[in-house]
């Protein structure tokens, strides 16, 4: 089946091939970043559908996990699409404007969503807090008729301050585990900059070489033209001293002719 070419310019499908350029690998790689995208967008919709729900009467723990696993597998696809949008921005550092600006608006439309995604995360997890889902287990100690009152009162007391325990424990558990599953959205930008960092400082590298170059075919521009300069005057000078010595030469015979 043929892949059907499109612009990067408008992502319009999960399957878009790379204008100007046949590589296999770039198509490849733009095709992965787009359908990531698409998928981090589905994302987006189940978290905010989750969001509604999240304390009223329809939430429950299914919804929970529900919401904890749709953060985990995201999370994986955002850090894969980063290290994809890595590989194309080396790719076509060498390539035409064209191709460089094509993967400039994919990452562009990477880092809105991820954005996005990111906000939506801090809304739910804030929500999950505020409302959180708890369950402790206690196992009362049986009682029988014959049992004394502090005894039972002792046994309450404990049993409470068991559930309290548990609940906090759990309170804390759930807390972290909620904390935990936000996205790091600060590390994918400090990855997505230091390619640009690492780009700029290989241009600013190949820029040094050919002002390094262009300086050294300048002086030795220069040193021809001296060169040029020097072997002018030596056949100014020799031309002289051969009209110098004709000179002499014209003279000599004159005065040997003269004599006789």
């Amino acid at each position: 089946m043929n892949r059907s070419q499109q612009n990067y310019g408008s992502i319009s499908g999960p399957s878009v091939g790379f204008a100007g350029t046949n590589s296999q690998e770039l198509n490849s790689l733009c095709d992965s970043v787009v359908t990531n995208l698409y998928t981090i967008n589905g994302s987006i919709k189940t978290l905010d559908n989750a969001l509604k729900t999240i304390g009223t009467k329809r939430d429950n723990q299914g919804l929970r996990n529900n919401v904890h696993v749709t953060q985990l597998s995201t999370n994986q696809i955002a850090s894969t699409t980063t290290k994809n949008i890595a590989k194309l921005k080396s790719l076509v550092v060498k390539a035409g404007k064209q191709e460089q600006l094509q993967v400039e608006k994919l990452e562009e439309n990477f880092k809105e969503t991820i954005n996005r995604y990111y906000s939506l995360q801090k809304e739910v997890a804030n929500k999950q807090k505020a409302h959180l889902l708890v369950s402790v287990s206690i196992e009362n100690e049986p009682t029988t008729p014959d049992d004394e009152e502090n005894r039972q009162k002792h046994a309450q007391m404990a049993g409470e301050f068991e559930f309290e325990q548990g609940m906090l424990l759990e309170r804390e558990s759930r807390i972290k585990q909620i904390e935990s599953d936000v996205l790091d959205v600060n590390e994918i930008m400090r990855e997505l900059g230091s390619i640009v960092s690492q780009q700029g400082e290989t241009i600013d590298t190949i820029e040094n070489s050919i002002d390094h170059a262009t300086g050294n075919v300048e002086l030795g521009t220069e040193q021809l033209l001296q060169a040029s300069r020097y072997s002018n005057r030596s056949r100014k000078k020799l031309l002289i001293l051969a009209v110098i010595g004709l000179i002499i030469v014209i003279i000599i015979i004159l005065i040997v002719f003269i004599k006789k």
